[in-house]
């Protein structure tokens, strides 16, 4: 599959999905609680699995609300505390909180507030208040409330809920976000629900999250792919028993949801009085099924997703990050799909190439399907090598041409050998973008080859070893797609 090939209709979503929002408010009356799952931007699983949905969709969709919505982002203390850190980025969730905060605001939308759960006086979590609060947000606290989520009457009392700080919010629409699961929006938004009806304030509830797509098959490769990148999760993707005896239609969703679902609808009758819901499924409002336009290419974008992650997994297992049972779920997921990494075509190439040379090898396939090779030398690594051979092929530049001097490399390798430590001579990646930039200031090749980095995005890379944290840096940053064989230099 030629993989600039687009199976989704983002212009289409886009609508769809804000009318689909704004009709699920008119539903409420007052107000609506939207939980917002996954990522609000940097979306970038679901570009790759769904060719042509853009990065920051959702952001744009709740740009076209923005005059409606107000956004409360939902922390857990003990997430600081512990130091959580959100694996795609690198940065912990308190760190991601002021980024999404400042995200928002500068393109406009309206961040009314932040929520620590879970709060229990934590020292970090009260450092972190100060800092929020030197910026001029207000910050509000919910607490841990026993038996909960079973333990409905005490939930639904002044002893529960009614214990937490109530959130001022001031318009229709409130999207509640965190830097990650597990922070506590869905409680975070039923407790709002108690305390607007004790105000006499009829407010709703309903839940956005991407994936899984309800109205696909199950086995579908897209909630495969899913399923292949919540892993360490546990998430499993079900058939919705509620919805089935509802409506006698068959939708997917995911185990978390079902097994919370007769609570929930039970404090909804709590508080309201009956539920609007008859299912998990009725509470979500994606539109993201009804704007897939070639399944085809989407099937095989999430075919090679599932491979990614399973390569992924292979190398967090080797360093020690995660267990085998996550390693054997992806290769469960990987037979469910019907794919093995011989679909990948870079991984023969790669290892091939690394045959050949006795050293390791990188293997890049590029938008039109041509695959580019890089080999290990004594002055580039070869995941570098892959790199520049490519900038030269997008280029049109000779592959016979020198285009960084080695006057330039040589204090390189000079200042990390002699001073700071490093046995291996080889410039990384990120030092050879810079000593290609430098070169391009006197080099006209050079100068082209700079100016071809954009089409490196979307590329698939294959290392015949673990990268170092530095090149899978540098690949990510670029947008390049990287898998690497489980095994160290």
């Amino acid at each position: 599959m030629a993989i600039n090939k687009i199976g989704f209709d983002n212009d289409k979503y886009l609508r769809m999905q804000s009318e689909h929002i704004r009709e699920r408010i008119s539903h409420f009356g007052d107000k609506l609680y939207l939980e917002f799952g996954g990522k609000l931007f940097d979306d970038f699983h679901a570009s790759r699995v769904l060719p042509g949905f853009k990065p920051d969709s959702k952001l744009q969709m709740l740009l076209q609300l923005k005059d409606e919505a107000e956004i409360v982002i939902v922390i857990n203390a003990g997430d600081i505390e512990k130091n959580k850190v959100r694996g795609d980025l690198g940065i912990t969730y308190d760190v991601d909180v002021i980024r999404l905060f400042n995200v928002f605001t500068r393109i406009g939308l309206y961040v009314s507030s932040v929520v620590l759960t879970q709060y229990e006086n934590q020292p970090t979590a009260d450092a972190f208040q100060n800092r929020l609060e030197a910026l001029g947000v207000k910050v509000y606290h919910h607490y841990h409330i026993k038996g909960y989520p079973s333990n409905l009457e005490r939930i639904i009392s002044d002893k529960g809920y009614g214990r937490n700080d109530y959130i001022e919010t001031s318009r229709r629409l409130v999207v509640v976000t965190a830097p990650g699961p597990g922070s506590g929006k869905m409680a975070t938004c039923l407790s709002q629900i108690y305390h607007e009806h004790k105000r006499g304030i009829n407010a709703g509830y309903a839940k956005f999250e991407t994936f899984p797509i309800w109205n696909i098959p199950l086995r579908h490769p897209v909630n495969i792919a899913y399923e292949a990148a919540t892993a360490d999760l546990n998430d499993v993707n079900m058939i919705d028993p509620f919805h089935l005896e509802a409506y006698g239609k068959t939708t997917v969703n995911y185990n978390r949801d079902i097994e919370i679902f007769p609570v929930l609808n039970a404090m909804f009758e709590n508080i309201l009085g009956e539920s609007p819901y008859k299912s998990p499924t009725d509470m979500g409002v994606n539109m993201a099924g009804n704007c897939i336009i070639d399944n085809d290419v989407v099937c095989q974008a999430s075919k090679d997703e599932i491979i990614r992650r399973y390569y992924v997994a292979m190398c967090d297992n080797r360093k020690g990050l995660i267990s085998e049972d996550e390693v054997y779920k992806l290769e469960l997921l990987m037979k469910q799909a019907n794919v093995t990494v011989n679909d990948r075509k870079v991984v023969s190439v790669a290892l091939a190439r690394e045959q050949e040379t006795g050293a390791p090898a990188t293997a890049m396939e590029l938008p039109d399907g041509t695959i580019l090779t890089g080999r290990t030398s004594d002055m580039l690594g070869a995941a570098s090598a892959v790199l520049l051979n490519a900038l030269k092929h997008f280029g049109g530049i000779p592959d016979d041409v020198l285009m960084m001097s080695p006057h330039v490399i040589e204090p390189i390798q000079n200042l990390k050998v002699k001073h700071l430590g490093n046995n291996n001579p080889r410039i990384h990646t990120d030092e050879t973008l810079i000593a290609l930039s430098i070169c391009a200031n006197t080099d006209e090749n050079a100068k082209k080859a700079m100016e071809q980095i954009s089409k490196l995005r979307g590329c698939e890379v294959h290392s015949t070893v673990i990268l170092s944290a530095v090149d899978e840096r540098i690949f990510k940053r670029l947008g390049v797609n990287l898998t690497c064989e489980p095994k160290y230099q």
